[in-house]
Formats: C-alpha cells, sequence, structure tokens
C-alpha cells in the first residue's frame, strides 16, 4: 500500500483511519479521508465539525470556507459539515477559542507530531 493509500494510514487512537465525510470531498486528495501525502503543505489532516463560529473566523483569516465555488467543484460548508482542516488554523483557532470538535477516528496519526492527544481528546465530538 502507498503512502497516500488512507487504509495504509492510522488515525490518532492507532486505528485505521476511518473517512472524514462520505458526503463532501474533503482531504488534499478529496477523497472523504485525512490522509497524509507528499506535497500537502497544509497538513490537511485533522477532521472537524464545522462550526459557525469557526467558519466566521476562517473566513477573517481569510480562507472562506461558506462561500461556494461551483468552479473549484467546492458547494461551501454549513455548521456540523464534516471537514479536514490544516492542523496549523485548528491551532489558531483554538488560541481564539473557536476550535471546531475533532473527529478523533477520522484524525490522521499525523496530528500528534503537532497537538498532543489529550488536548484532542479535550476537543473531541461525540460520535
Amino acid at each position: 500500500m502507498s503512502q497516500s493509500d488512507p487504509d495504509a494510514q492510522l488515525n490518532v487512537l492507532g486505528e485505521p483511519l476511518e473517512p472524514c465525510s462520505s458526503t463532501l470531498s474533503t482531504g488534499y486528495q478529496r477523497d472523504g479521508h485525512c490522509t497524509a501525502v507528499p506535497g500537502d503543505r497544509g497538513q490537511h489532516h485533522l477532521c472537524a465539525v464545522m462550526t459557525q463560529d469557526f467558519l466566521e473566523f476562517s473566513r477573517k483569516q481569510g480562507n472562506d470556507l461558506i462561500t461556494p465555488r461551483p468552479e473549484l467543484d467546492f458547494p461551501g460548508l454549513n455548521p456540523k459539515d464534516r471537514w479536514c482542516l490544516c492542523v496549523g488554523r485548528w491551532l489558531e483557532a483554538r488560541e481564539a477559542d473557536v476550535a471546531p470538535p475533532v473527529v478523533l477516528e477520522a484524525t490522521n496519526e499525523t496530528v500528534l507530531e503537532e497537538i498532543e492527544l489529550e488536548t484532542l481528546k479535550a476537543h473531541a465530538v461525540d460520535v
């Protein structure tokens, strides 16, 4: 299996990486998984459940995830949508007290290089 194969990767709990979304084309490869792949400088490895506060924060930071962009095949996100976030953006949101809940089962283990498991668990969504 290749490094970019989601079936070959683990989540932060040490289990097989689950899909972040089955309805939205999220992740760097747009396959629904927060897969770690070469070339993904943004590290789209953290699966989160969107909140209105986070979406507004992200837009103010210059990353509008709300507005649909049909030319990019992007429908726009709404609260409760699951999306693979860049690790850095989640950390910024945490500093601003607007970090969206984390889906541990769908968050890539590579996130543990920058965020402790206890921190992720403290922000985990109830599955």
